[in-house]
């Protein structure tokens, strides 16, 4: 609240403002700021918008950023801030942006100096660890949120998701068991959808680089089809990218991005990875179907025929 009220002031006069970094934050501020009438530069050290997932989604994000008037660098290196009492331009690898409001949107890390000071442990991923009731090393102490890890289900192993649905999961799990009950929470694979303009973005599991660095045969199917019947009237375009594992078709991971709610079309393959799910199991799935909602074969099932 407060980081958001710091913010609504540092908006007072502003004209130009430049994001350093593109991720989900970045992302979805330079659509506020665009809202509010301003110049939006973004500026990502990496090679696309939303690193963090492959190629082909980055490129949508790209145009559809660029179609309402954000300003994207990739591949440069920030330098310095120029100015003097109120910022006037940042200084990058590439050049110089003018901007009378920065901000920084380069990621986060947990709170964890009051749990280390306790004596709780951290786990890998520097956050706290914990069992799946939440439990840390010290009796009747539970960590919960942004500061405690989950245990993901495609890797098997801890993670860190600092995600509101996750946070509120493991709150009611460490609740309940707090208060006699029987409670676990079952872990993640790191299903996440946000919205950019006109385009929802939804991901879950593996991208295919990620699951290259992994050590997965991963490979990757990448589709558009349509979020309706071609012929009714209102469908837009929906793309859908899966990753799996060569050999034995198994789900790593999968985006969908659509111009509405067509996006959430990814909750079927979070599903399916939890369960460790294959193509084979994607293709036996018996989908809803009517046209203004999707065509008579769904995009998701279209993305498995191309990837067997």
């Amino acid at each position: 609240m407060e980081d958001g009220e710091r913010l609504l002031r540092a908006l007072e006069g502003a004209r130009r403002a430049a994001i350093l970094g593109a991720g989900y934050i970045g992302l979805e501020v330079a659509e506020a700021f665009r809202k509010r009438g301003l110049e939006v530069t973004l500026l990502e050290a990496k090679d696309r918008p939303l690193p963090h997932w492959d190629e082909e989604v980055g490129t949508l994000l790209r145009g559809e950023l660029e179609r309402h008037g954000v300003e994207v660098w990739t591949g440069v290196r920030v330098l310095a801030l120029r100015g003097s009492g109120r910022v006037e331009a940042v200084e990058t690898s590439e050049g110089v942006v003018p901007a009378d409001l920065v901000l920084i949107a380069t990621g986060v890390r947990p709170n964890t100096e009051l749990a280390q000071a306790m004596g709780v442990a951290l786990g890998p991923t520097g956050a706290i660890a914990t069992d799946e009731r939440m439990r840390t090393n010290l009796e009747g102490v539970f960590a919960a949120g942004d500061v405690a890890e989950s245990f993901h289900r495609v890797l098997g192993r801890p993670y860190w998701l600092p995600l509101g649905d996750v946070a509120n999961k493991h709150g009611r799990t460490a609740g309940s068991v707090i208060a006699g009950k029987e409670a676990r929470f079952h872990g993640v694979v790191g299903t996440a959808i946000f919205k950019a303009f006109r385009l929802a973005v939804a991901t879950t599991g593996l991208s295919w680089e990620a699951a290259l660095r992994e050590g997965y045969r991963a490979k990757k199917a990448f589709i558009q089809s349509r979020d309706g019947a071609h012929y009714y009237p209102g469908s837009a375009p929906l793309w859908v990218e899966l990753v799996y594992e060569e050999g034995t078709d198994r789900l790593l991971g999968g985006a969908v991005v659509a111009h509405g709610h067509g996006a959430l079309r990814v909750d079927v393959l979070a599903a399916l990875l939890h369960r460790r799910g294959t193509l084979e199991d994607l293709l036996a799935l018996d989908l809803a179907y009517a046209p203004p909602y999707s065509p008579v074969w769904d995009p998701l099932l279209i993305a498995a025929q191309q990837a067997r």
